[in-house]
């Protein structure tokens, strides 16, 4: 069944077609079109600017293209009460009431896959996040960077996308081994205090712990080896400890993944070799003052890239091409990079990597995370005793939980800072935006609980719900529909636009105005026939709320 929305957009695309055809236009007219709900009511239900968009293409006045496309405008299902131009040329959309009703049927009649559509017609995407070094425990920036590489792929796939989640497992290079020799170092530091730790080392208290738990298994076997002869074993111990560690806090925060992708593997397999060759064939390849370089600048990258140092070391570059190649091999059609925002500059190169191994460069899409700021009470929090240099993740998500977490993470875009407050994450008030909205539909369950001590039916017919929308005759009432309507189109756009903060702030809309209509309205009164309308009202809208809230990763409770 297509939505309110959908249908106007067809019927809107079909006047635009008919005007192209009467202006002489051969092929399509190419507009772009944006259908919005106006804040203000005597705007109408929806508004589109598509008039002011096509007046370079057709040469003429906005108002004069808006009046062609209201007169063109066929409405096929019944469901426009009447169109308005207004200003230099928007078209306004009034809806008809009863249009509303195929919304709650479509919620109700299918409640967990309301929303839930094929844009992505089956396409594969590999959604690759975290992907932080084993070098030590996952800090409060990963947990943003995993909270939105869970949603984008839980929405992908709600958008008929086949997902899968990678973790990219850096284990190798120098920095596995200072990660043993760091371990090393900790661990004769249990035999002589006074060694001097050495420069450039990892540092954190858990290296210190990891020295503890490496005594207990195995005693004083190491304590007068030298480094050289155990480094591997060191280097090995501490990268499996703190990979499991990880995978420990993630799961604890509700991230599965479907796989774990080793580096160390590419250069085992010799796969880095193989696609430098592959590029150098094509072209692409080159050497100077010592080194291999990659020509980026080919595809519009700042500077060429070293892709082998004079030394004969390979980059990081290297290897992340060697990945991505390894990613197209295992037939994904879109991938889907979560990086830290420091890694900005590294986003063109790779882009550039990809068109040399012959993709598109849309084929891959990098999305940024920027940092969090760690408040308490409205002010910076200190660096954590537990870690020395960072707060983990783990801390935070054993102070908040993982919903609040989660959710706050994802309440402001991506790209754009975060300001993560402790103590208003942990209060119950309408100020903390998780309890604000599993408020809603906790008290949405015990009205349920309360109609059923009374005796109502939670089934409704499609008669039945035609019956309650001439009882739903409030402002109030009409603009939780078209909220309910609105949940579909929230989807695709977060899921075409890579940009799962849109849900959060959907739902705080909704919340807002179920409660706003709750606090001024009884939905259990003394009209019966009311009071089912009002129910089934509230059944689609705590449904809708529950099914967003599971994207998110966040419980819906019953009871708080």
């Amino acid at each position: 069944m297509a939505f309110v929305r959908d249908k106007i957009i067809e019927s809107l695309s079909l006047a635009i077609a008919s005007i192209g055809e009467s202006a002489n236009h051969p092929n399509q007219v190419p507009f772009s079109m944006e259908l919005s709900a106006p804040r203000a009511a005597q705007h109408g239900d929806y508004a589109t600017n598509v008039a002011m968009t096509l007046t370079r293409v057709l040469k003429r006045n906005p108002r004069q293209i808006a009046e062609q496309i209201v007169a063109r405008f066929e409405d096929p299902h019944g469901i426009i009460e009447k169109m308005e131009i207004a200003g230099p040329g928007f078209i306004n959309f009034f809806v008809k009431p009863r249009a509303w009703v195929g919304i709650l049927h479509e919620i109700l009649s299918d409640p967990l896959h309301y929303g839930r559509q094929n844009l992505g017609l089956g396409r594969r995407v590999q959604v690759e996040f975290v992907s932080a070094n084993p070098t030590g425990p996952l800090h409060i920036g990963h947990g943003r960077g995993a909270a939105t590489g869970d949603v984008l792929a839980s929405l992908l796939s709600a958008c008929g996308y086949r997902v899968d989640r990678e973790y990219y497992i850096n284990d190798a290079g120098n920095q596995m081994n200072t990660l043993g020799a760091s371990l090393y170092y900790r661990y004769q530091e249990l035999f002589d205090e006074s060694m001097e730790f050495p420069q450039g080392h990892y540092q954190g208290e858990y290296m210190k712990d990891l020295a503890r738990e490496f005594f207990e298994e195995f005693g004083e076997r190491y304590r007068k080896v030298p480094l050289e002869e155990v480094l591997p074993a060191f280097s090995r111990y501490t990268g499996e400890r703190i990979l499991k560690g990880i995978q420990e806090d993630l799961n604890d925060f509700g991230i599965r993944f479907d796989n774990w992708f080793s580096e160390q593997g590419l250069h085992d397999a010799g796969v880095i070799e193989k696609t430098l060759e592959e590029l150098r064939e094509k072209g692409y390849i080159y050497e100077h003052e010592g080194a291999t370089w990659f020509r980026s600048t080919d595809f519009g990258d700042e500077k060429d890239r070293v892709v082998i140092r004079a030394n004969g070391i390979s980059t990081y570059f290297a290897a992340d091409l060697a990945y991505h190649k390894n990613k197209f091999f295992r037939n994904y059609d879109l991938l889907v990079d979560i990086w830290g925002a420091d890694h900005h500059g590294y986003v063109d190169r790779m882009l550039a990597g990809i068109q040399a191994m012959g993709r598109k460069r849309e084929d891959l899409q990098i999305v940024l995370v920027q940092l969090v700021n760690l408040l308490r009470g409205g002010k910076p929090v200190a660096m954590s005793t537990r870690a020395g240099e960072f707060v983990t993740l783990r801390e935070v998500v054993n102070e908040v939980g993982k919903d609040a977490a989660r959710y706050i993470f994802l309440t402001r875009r991506s790209d754009s800072p975060l300001d993560f407050d402790l103590d208003l994450a942990k209060t119950q008030s309408n100020d903390n935006p998780v309890f604000y909205v599993q408020y809603a539909h906790a008290r949405l369950c015990r009205v349920f609980e309360v109609g059923q001590e009374r005796g109502f039916s939670f089934q409704w017919s499609p008669r039945q719900m035609e019956e309650c929308m001439q009882r739903l005759t409030l402002p109030q009432e009409r603009m939780l529909l078209k909220m309910l309507g609105e949940y579909p189109a929230t989807l695709a756009s977060s899921a075409r636009s890579l940009e799962p903060h849109q849900i959060p702030y959907y739902l705080h809309e909704l919340v807002s105005s179920f409660h706003s209509y709750y606090n001024q309205n009884r939905i259990l009164g003394d009209d019966t026939q009311l009071s089912k309308a009002r129910l089934c009202l509230a059944a689609a809208v705590k449904q809708v709320i529950a099914n967003a809230l599971g994207l998110l990763g966040v419980d819906a409770p019953h009871r708080m």
